[in-house]
């Protein structure tokens, strides 16, 4: 089975050179939750490089949380920023010789656009507006609303635990975070069976990342799936 390993690079946590050669997508901040235009420029460039499929990563403009305070924009607002995110990322990914291949929302939009329509519903405009899939859960609210229009792939992440529903474990409680590779492999292969998952993501800014990013590789390629960018 072809299998899609990403991460959200581009944000200045500054392992993009180590994890770049080992990913097959790379969700690219546009620069308003963290980074800024040379950063993410600086990634493209590492994505070109090594032969990476980019995404946009649009998030909240609120730097000071990293993108991961809920906040209320109106719909309208919302879409105009993310259109205005998308786009500017997708000029400078051009230069580099790139074309942006989809659309993941950062943070705390990304979680509200899961689970609530009036979220969900502009990031799904601005998304086939630009002509661009939404990579987000399985059985979200993106995922209903995407149907015959943007089109959608389903991630999950291996370095974050999951409610029953679906949904990710607050940030904010003690079991949010996955500290183990091997555990982290574990979720992911059952995400891959279980929920259709045919993404993987592990967070960048992760002190961890570059572990857990060897680990699914050296893991996923054992039990005979392909690393690959999905269509």
């Amino acid at each position: 089975m072809d299998i899609d390993l990403n991460a959200d690079l581009g944000e200045g946590c500054g392992s993009d050179a180590e994890l770049m050669p080992l990913l097959t997508s790379a969700n690219i901040s546009c620069g308003f939750h963290a980074g800024d235009p040379d950063t993410s420029a600086r990634a493209l460039a590492l994505a070109f490089r090594h032969g990476v499929r980019v995404g946009a990563h649009p998030g909240y403009d609120d730097p000071e949380h990293f993108g991961r305070r809920e906040l209320e924009p109106t719909e309208a607002q919302l879409f105009a920023t993310l259109v205005f995110q998308i786009g500017g990322l997708a000029a400078l990914a051009r230069e580099q010789g790139l074309g942006v291949s989809y659309v993941k929302p950062h943070g705390a939009l990304y979680n509200q656009a899961c689970r609530d329509d009036r979220y969900a519903r502009p990031v799904v405009e601005a998304a086939e507006h630009l002509r661009l899939p939404i990579l987000a859960l399985p059985g979200s609210r993106l995922e209903s609303l995407a149907k015959g229009r943007s089109g959608f792939i389903a991630e999950g992440f291996a370095d974050r635990r999951y409610l029953a529903d679906g949904s990710l474990v607050p940030r904010g409680e003690p079991n949010a975070h996955i500290d183990d590779p091997q555990e982290a492999v574990a979720q992911a292969e059952q995400l891959i069976q279980e929920r259709g998952v045919r993404s993987l993501c592990v967070h960048g800014d992760n002190p961890r990342a570059l572990l857990f990013v060897q680990a699914l590789r050296r893991a996923l390629e054992e039990r005979g799936h392909t690393l690959r960018a999905f269509a």
